[in-house]
């Protein structure tokens, strides 16, 4: 059976967000197992009906099925039964969630950012002696119950040789890949049981033969993949498989993939380019072959360029193969659909529903430029012509290229980005602050309860004026500044109460963004985020954090911290315009956020945090260019950051970082302090650091704020004590891995009085064997 044009996922949250209230209410007791299933299969359904309504295919090549109650790597991992023995004796959802959440007895797996993406997943431990079998039969059984509703669909599922190369080592120095042979084995099953299911084509996504950033090199992953694939596609009782090679340039995996002779090969030509017939040297019968040619962007909002996508479908026939037209990547990444919106900006309403194209829109693209593949060009000449006139109207409209903006990040220099010698710093700063050894502090946000939420609901509907909703906020910042005391923590944040998301609130503020009231896309399991849309030229224009910030320390003694997003991260965590470089873009916003550092500094701010926890995400997949962008995202803090007395200290946090790699990046922040992601992964960035010779402070995270487990007082110290064997004691932070927004304020004050009694009990072992004082 030939392939369709297609997409290579679809969201899977839904358009309301079925999937998280549907988990979460699960996770409160409010529904069983059952309940949850029902509600799951419902949107899976919903889902495939609105797949074909916009245009794709009933015939089953073209309907992927990418559903997850919470990760596509951990389905893959409850599939294999690869679970760590901390969880063995657990079962069903209880073992599913306890390896995404952890729960009172066991901590769960790490967490770490699917490639390039915002999107998180859950990471494999692999050992020598992990169980790998296929436990359950999830995949087949979707598979099943939609060809019951009368549609065939396309599972996607992740490919042995990538999953492998996602996972860590059970124990330190193993190496996943090892247990390639057996993983197969339950994967030649798997595609056996598809079969004899009636599955015509399964879609098996090898992303890691585009990236140069993990453990293995990409040579050899490619030659896994070819291998493995080769073996697996040998057998007749197995679907048509499509191997896909998303995210990324897989110009350099290109001929392995065809060598393995699957029926259809999906590559990005968004982020890659077309490889050359030299490539294909040797490789007979292409032309009963497809290629998926991902020329509609998978993983950002902005409206398909149709000309120059049907160029590239007509330079993709010039290859041999039958072609076909698809996504670069899932479309798990953008929201559900434009029509969804009624935009905040008003007088960019249409202009915005004319630029964007969410994931519905997509599809119709994919669908148009399918119907002028097989058809003519001139059967879509409407739509091309269409097309390129709006892409010419929007460069022309107002506020995408600002000159004040942009003379302004041409005058920088590098003593813009520049900040004086880090001993002075150190020793202005700890005359200012007079901090007791290993202080306490928090990343940022607190606990958003209901009624903060409602509140600022009230306020955007016009409910309660601007004075009202001032004094809610106020009275909660106040509140958490109490609590803090109560607590002893001794450097406090305001809790974040006026801010809906870290990114999202510098959208609504700055100039050049714009926001949606539907724009969800899953970041992982059921926590969802509304990424602001960077569509112009960025600019500060109004007030943002300081008169928060102020009042804040007016009802305090205490030294409060200014809370600031970074450009890296703002621009990681949204959708950002494409029509010039991203250096470009984060040099504009860091000029706005140096802005408001100043206005802090202004009003009196001793410690400015400026969060870049998108750091290492936003590094490229290909080695090639990892210099360039640590060049301009460490340039573009620095630029936001340097203009501040040595007096101020800045802070900054990251997190699911492999944090080895970028190093050298985050030593040339140059932040006074840097607050990293270390509670899941029981301290393996410091050897890193230990390495480096990091001399800046720097606070390991000691409580994973991902997971509803309260750390107990010991567990927090023997983290600590892993810490300070590593580190220098006289630098070291003791705070959470990440902000509270996320967590109930039970676990939060539970949570931070064992950090604070831990961070005290280590104190006085390091003041008793004098080692403060070394």
């Amino acid at each position: 059976m030939s392939l369709s044009s297609t997409i290579l996922g679809y969201p899977r949250v839904g358009r309301k967000r079925e999937l998280k209230k549907a988990v979460e209410a699960y996770w409160a007791g409010r529904s069983d197992a059952a309940g949850l299933k029902e509600a799951e299969a419902e949107l899976r359904k919903a889902n495939l009906a609105r797949l074909v309504e916009l245009g794709l295919d009933r015939d089953g090549s073209a309907l992927p099925e990418n559903s997850s109650l919470y990760d596509q790597v951990l389905d893959i991992t409850f599939l294999l039964g690869a679970v760590p023995e901390r969880f063995r004796g657990l079962g069903g959802l209880d073992q599913y969630f306890a390896l995404a959440r952890g729960n009172a007895e066991v901590f769960p797996l790490e967490m770490t950012k699917w490639f390039d993406t915002n999107y998180h997943y859950l990471v494999p431990e692999i050992g020598p002696d992990t169980p790998i079998s296929l436990k359950n039969t999830d995949l087949v059984d979707r598979f099943t119950e939609a060809k019951s509703w009368g549609y065939l669909t396309r599972p996607v599922i992740v490919g042995p040789v990538t999953y492998l190369a996602l996972s860590k080592g059970e124990t330190e120095g193993y190496d996943p890949l090892d247990r390639l042979e057996d993983v197969v084995a339950v994967y030649e099953q798997l595609l056996t049981a598809f079969k004899a299911a009636g599955a015509e084509w399964v879609e098996i996504d090898e992303t890691a033969v585009v990236s140069d950033n993990l453990s293995t090199s990409r040579d050899g992953i490619i030659a896994k993949v070819e291998q493995v694939w080769t073996h697996l596609l040998s057998s007749s009782n197995r679907p048509n498989v499509l191997l896909a090679a998303p995210y990324g340039d897989s110009t350099k995996a290109f001929p392995a993939l065809v060598r393995t002779g699957a029926e259809a090969i999906a590559i990005d030509l968004d982020r890659g380019t077309l490889p050359s017939t030299d490539d294909l040297a040797g490789i007979n019968n292409l032309s009963s072959r497809t290629l998926v040619a991902g020329v509609v962007d998978g993983r950002n909002i902005w409206a398909t360029d149709l000309n120059k996508a049907k160029d590239l479908l007509e330079q993709a026939k010039h290859l041999g193969f039958t072609v076909k037209v698809g996504t670069s990547s899932s479309l798990q990444h953008v929201p559900h659909d434009t029509g969804l919106e009624n935009w905040a900006n008003p007088e960019l309403n249409e202009n915005l529903h004319d630029w964007l194209a969410f994931a519905d829109q997509k599809i119709e693209e994919v669908v148009i430029l399918d119907r002028g593949l097989t058809e003519s060009w001139d059967a879509i000449a409407d739509e091309l012509s269409k097309n390129a006139d709006i892409l010419t109207r929007r460069a022309a409209t107002a506020g995408v290229a600002v000159d004040a903006v942009r003379e302004r990040v041409a005058a920088l220099t590098e003593a813009d980005r520049t900040r004086g010698d880090y001993a002075e710093r150190e020793a202005a700063q700890e005359a200012r602050l007079n901090l007791p050894p290993l202080p306490t502090t928090t990343i940022g946000s607190f606990p958003q309860t209901a009624e903060i939420r409602t509140s600022r609901a009230a306020h955007a509907r016009g409910e309660i004026d601007d004075a009202t909703y001032e004094d809610r906020m106020k009275e909660e910042i106040e509140r958490v500044i109490r609590l803090q005391e109560e607590l002893d923590i001794d450097v406090l944040v305001h809790g974040e109460a006026e801010r809906n998301d870290m990114v999202q609130y510098f959208g609504e503020l700055l100039d050049g963004f714009a926001v949606t009231k539907h724009g969800w896309v899953q970041s992982y399991g059921s926590r969802c985020t509304r990424p602001s849309i960077l569509w112009g030229d960025v600019a500060k224009s109004g007030d943002i954090s300081a008169p928060w910030w102020s009042f804040a320390q007016s009802v305090t003694d205490r030294p409060v911290k200014g809370m600031l997003t970074g450009p890296v991260t703002i621009i990681a965590w949204s959708f950002v315009r494409k029509d010039i470089s991203l250096g470009q873009v984060a040099d504009q916003i860091a000029l706005a956020l140096r802005d408001e550092v100043a206005d802090l500094e202004k009003a009196g701010a001793a410690i400015i945090q400026v969060d870049e926890p998108a750091l290492r995400e936003l590094l490229p997949l290909e080695q090639s260019k990892h210099a360039d962008y640590l060049e301009w995202s460490v340039g573009s803090f620095r630029a936001a950051t340097a203009g501040v007395d040595k007096a101020t200290q800045i802070h900054t946090h990251l997190c699911y970082s492999e944090f080895g790699q970028i190093i050298d990046a985050i030593a040339g922040l140059d932040a006074d302090v840097t607050s990293i992601e270390a509670a899941r992964s029981a301290m393996e960035v410091l050897p890193d650091l230990n390495d480096h010779g990091f001399s800046h402070g720097v606070g390991p995270g000691v409580w994973d704020i991902h997971s509803p487990r309260v750390p107990s007082t010991e567990e927090i110290a023997g983290l600590l004590r892993l810490a300070v064997d590593s580190v220098d004691p006289r630098i070291l932070w003791v705070n959470p891995d990440c902000g509270l927004k996320t967590r109930g304020y039970d676990e939060t004050v539970a949570s931070l009085k064992n950090l604070v009694t831990a961070a005290k009990q280590v104190r006085e072992e390091l003041s008793a064997d004098q080692r403060l004082l070394a």
